[in-house]
C-alpha cells in the first residue's frame, strides 16, 4: 500500500477538559502505517475519548492532530475518508437489517458496493441476506456488525474502542487475526483494551492510559 505519508497518526500534546475537569492531559502518539498500537487503561482513564479526538468527533483543546497528514480542525470534512472507526456501542438503525444499515453508511462516500458490504458482513460471520432488524441482534452481533462497519471500505487506519466486547472466543481469535493481517497489508491500527493478555501478542506497542497521560507500558 502506497502512501503519501510515512506517519499515519500524530498527536502532539493533546489536552481536553470536560465539565471543567482534564480528561486529557498532554497526550502525544506516533503511530506509523502498518503498526498495531495498542492502548491500555481502566474505564474512566480516558482511552475512548482520546480515540474520537484522534477521529474529529470531537476536538482538543489544546495540541494537535494529523491523521494521514492532514491536520484535524473544526469544521472540515471529508479529512477523515480512509479511516475506520469503531468506537463504543455501534448505534444502528433498530429496524433496518444489518446489511440495510452498512447499506446506508456506505453510500454516504459511494466508495464500495453492495458486494463489496455484504462480503464485509461474511467476513465477520454475518449473513447479509438474513433480513433481521438490527432490534433483535444479540450484543455480540451488534459488536460484528460494527467491526464490519470500520473494515468495509478497506481504510488505511483503523481506531478500534474495546473491539472484542461481547464477542465469542472462537471469533475473537478469528478477528485478532484479522488485525494481524491487515498489518502486513500496511493498515495503521489502534485499539484500547482492559485487557493486557489479550494484546500482548498481537500488539507492537502498548502504552497505558492513566488520568489522560499516556505512557509506555513496563511490565513489572
Amino acid at each position: 500500500m502506497n502512501n503519501n505519508t510515512s506517519m499515519a497518526i500524530e498527536a502532539h500534546n493533546v489536552e481536553k477538559h470536560l465539565g471543567g475537569v482534564a480528561i486529557l492531559r498532554g497526550v502525544n502518539l506516533r503511530v506509523e502505517y502498518g503498526e498495531i498500537v495498542a492502548i491500555v487503561g481502566a474505564n474512566g482513564s480516558g482511552k475512548s475519548l482520546f480515540l474520537r479526538t484522534l477521529c474529529g468527533l470531537v476536538y482538543p483543546d489544546k495540541g494537535q492532530i494529523v491523521i494521514g497528514g492532514q491536520l484535524l480542525k473544526p469544521g472540515m470534512t471529508g479529512a477523515l475518508a480512509d479511516v475506520g472507526v469503531l468506537i463504543e456501542t455501534p448505534g444502528f438503525l433498530p429496524y433496518l437489517s444489518g446489511m440495510d444499515n452498512l447499506r446506508l453508511l456506505a453510500m454516504l462516500r459511494r466508495r464500495i458496493t453492495d458486494d463489496e458490504v455484504a462480503m464485509a458482513m461474511r467476513q465477520v460471520g454475518l449473513d447479509p441476506a438474513n433480513k433481521r432488524p438490527v432490534r433483535t441482534y444479540s450484543m455480540g452481533m451488534r459488536q460484528r456488525l460494527g467491526i464490519a462497519q470500520a473494515l468495509m471500505e478497506r481504510p488505511r487506519v483503523l481506531l478500534l474502542d474495546e473491539p472484542t466486547n461481547a464477542l465469542d472466543p472462537e471469533f475473537t481469535e478469528t478477528f485478532l487475526q484479522m488485525l494481524k493481517t491487515l498489518r502486513t497489508q500496511g493498515v495503521a491500527i489502534v485499539l484500547t483494551s482492559h485487557e493486557l493478555h489479550e494484546v500482548a501478542e498481537l500488539a507492537d506497542r502498548i502504552l497505558v492510559m492513566r488520568d489522560g497521560i499516556l505512557s509506555d507500558y513496563r511490565p513489572a
